[in-house]
């Protein structure tokens, strides 16, 4: 067994106070995600972990990509006929997070996912490079395959059948909007005392904002 317990880092980068803290988490939200962007030298500053309740009744989590946020919450696409869409479909409580490691931040969020509308989807489908698209088609996600040769040889079937036509978007793959319901932002600080701002959306659609002992 391999010993992590001299594995330490002291986290100093930054500092999240309530004084600089808007009333809305997707205002911070976008302004992180700026940041992380411009100074961060995160590659994929959009990566993100989709947790969900799986039909088995065990949680399970995996990375995806936001394509989209907004003040209606964040999208993600996805195959709907997947272990991940069957999920979401079964149980639309679902959890994102996102880990910046170079600015030391985090953003955990809890929402309700839906399915984006069909003009949506086939707008980022069509803005996909045609890869891409054939990939989607192609891809019955999360099944058992026989082996990588059978998914290469179905995919250069495909390009050949699709070599002059518009690839349309298959009706089981689409997009999630997850609306936010919670949204906490962690900051990591010295000594362990990280600084956790948690927003809680009310049935009044206002936001309590409340620090966390981390």
């Amino acid at each position: 067994m391999k010993d992590l317990s001299n594995y330490r880092k002291s986290y100093e980068k930054s500092e999240l106070l309530e004084t600089q803290i808007p009333e809305d988490p997707i205002n911070l939200f976008h302004k992180w995600f700026y940041e992380c962007e411009e100074f961060g030298g995160n590659e994929e500053v959009n990566a993100m972990t989709v947790a969900t309740i799986g039909l088995d009744g065990f949680p399970k989590s995996r990375v995806v990509l936001l394509k989209k946020f907004n003040e209606e919450g964040f999208v993600f696409y996805t195959n709907y006929n997947s272990e991940k869409g069957k999920a979401i479909e079964n149980n639309p409580n679902i959890c994102l997070s996102f880990f910046w490691h170079s600015m030391e931040r985090q953003v955990i969020i809890k929402g309700i996912a839906e399915k984006t509308s069909e003009q949506t989807s086939n707008q980022y489908f069509d803005s996909r490079p045609d890869g891409s698209k054939l990939g989607a088609v192609v891809s019955n996600q999360s099944e058992v395959i026989p082996s990588r040769d059978y998914l290469d040889q179905k995919l250069k079937e495909l390009e050949t059948s699709c070599s002059n036509d518009i690839i349309s978007r298959p009706v089981y793959w689409g997009g999630f909007l997850v609306r936010p319901i919670e949204v906490e932002f962690w900051q990591g600080r010295p000594n362990r005392l990280h600084d956790r701002i948690r927003y809680q959306l009310q049935e009044d659609y206002i936001w309590t904002i409340n620090r966390l002992s981390p």
